[in-house]
């Protein structure tokens, strides 16, 4: 094995700490760093010398970014279903709920999930997005805004996204 290749082996329980850190899901940070190793073995002429460390960390964040850029594209919803009825509310109230989701646009609702059902920061969702962090929180708190009065059964106001 030559030098390089044992370089990124010594390197590969610091990646995993990283990525278990970024991702917060064990199976997700493997995949992160079984991909970052793949692409790093493949360029490694590529590798013009340094400091291999923070390269195997860019990568990888790199490979992270662009993972979370694809689920804010592509958010994904499941249905609400309340089998209890309890004070959380009613089968029609998470109806309504949807149907409130399903009416904002692409990325007032991206926003939205990702601050309340994934818990990223704005700073986390103005990196995914690509917008300043100003831009995240009038979108979510237009999206809090549609969602509400579309659940108190008014008819929101659509807004132009900025």
């Amino acid at each position: 094995m030559n030098a390089f290749r044992e370089s990124v082996e010594a390197m590969i329980p610091a990646l995993r700490r990283y990525a278990r850190a970024l991702t917060r899901d064990a199976d997700i940070a493997d995949d992160l760093v079984q991909d970052t190793l793949v692409r790093a073995l493949r360029s490694e002429r590529l590798f013009l010398g340094g400091d291999i460390r923070s390269w195997l960390y860019t990568i990888l964040t790199n490979l992270n970014r662009n993972r979370r850029r694809s689920l804010a594209r592509k958010p994904q919803f499941t249905e609400f279903f309340d089998t209890a009825a309890d004070a959380s509310g009613t089968e029609a109230e998470g109806r309504d709920i949807a149907r409130a989701l399903a009416t904002l646009p692409e990325e007032q609702r991206s926003v939205l999930l990702l601050v309340t059902l994934e818990g990223l920061s704005y700073r986390e969702v103005a990196d995914i997005q690509g917008a300043p962090i100003g831009t995240v929180m009038s979108r979510l708190a237009r999206a809090r805004a549609h969602v509400k009065t579309s659940i108190e059964g008014q008819r929101p106001a659509l807004r132009r996204v900025k």
